[in-house]
């Protein structure tokens, strides 16, 4: 699979300030914006969170494919043949980092339904806050595929710098991070470990609590999506 194109920054939704370091789009468009506000209010039911999280990774998706290469193929159609646009190369690849990463993953599968799918269960330690990895399942040949790796907060950074690190040790070399919600603190992390990798996301928030929440954020998305505590 040929290397992507850089994605100009007008045909994105928008760019992070330059006091935030690394290769960040923040996603404007307008329903992903309403979509994550009602994400955000507490009162939300489990079942009205997860639809909404769907219904944003499948716009997400749309922005972070926008480059996909293509070339032509012989196609008939009712009237005619002609030579039409497809995918060149090998369907790109969508990693989900458990748990919580899945509830991005089924938004982004419904647009791209062919793509392959890995996962990275890591945890992150409560008194050292470093991710402990317990889990990685990766299509054999993720070298030769754009690489999407999905989970719903971008806090401390550390979490989805260690899947990148690991997606790397595989032999990933087009790599792309994709978060609802990013704090400055994680995106920092991300940067310094990690340049070369764009991250989407749909906000920068304002900071991480002494919990490592992102605030003003939407709580444990994890938690939210699947109705645990």
């Amino acid at each position: 699979m040929s290397e992507p194109a850089a994605i100009p920054d007008q045909e994105v939704s928008g760019q992070v300030p330059g006091q935030v370091p690394g290769q960040v789009t923040v996603i404007r468009h307008p329903l992903v914006q309403h979509k994550l506000t009602l994400m955000r209010q507490k009162q939300t039911s489990t079942g009205e969170f997860r639809r909404l999280a769907r219904e944003i990774s499948l716009l997400m998706a749309y922005e972070l494919t926008r480059d996909l290469p293509i070339e032509t193929t012989g196609i008939e159609t009712p009237l005619e043949p002609m030579q039409a646009p497809i995918l060149a190369g090998k369907k790109l690849c969508i990693v989900s980092i458990l748990r919580a990463g899945d509830g991005i993953l089924e938004g982004m599968l419904d647009l791209v339904p062919s793509a392959r799918v890995g996962h990275i269960g890591l945890y992150r330690d409560p008194h050292t806050l470093v991710p402990v990895e317990y889990y990685l399942k990766l299509p054999e040949d993720v070298s030769e595929r754009l690489v999407i790796v999905v989970d719903p907060m971008l806090a401390t950074g550390h979490s989805a710098a260690a899947a990148l690190a690991r997606l790397k040790e595989a032999g990933a070399e087009q790599l792309r991070f994709a978060c609802l919600l990013a704090a400055p603190e994680g995106i920092g992390v991300l940067a310094e470990a990690h340049p070369e990798v764009p991250v989407f996301t749909c906000s920068v928030d304002r900071e991480l609590d002494a919990h490592a929440y992102i605030r003003p954020g939407l709580g444990d998305a994890g938690d939210r999506l699947y109705g645990t505590k």
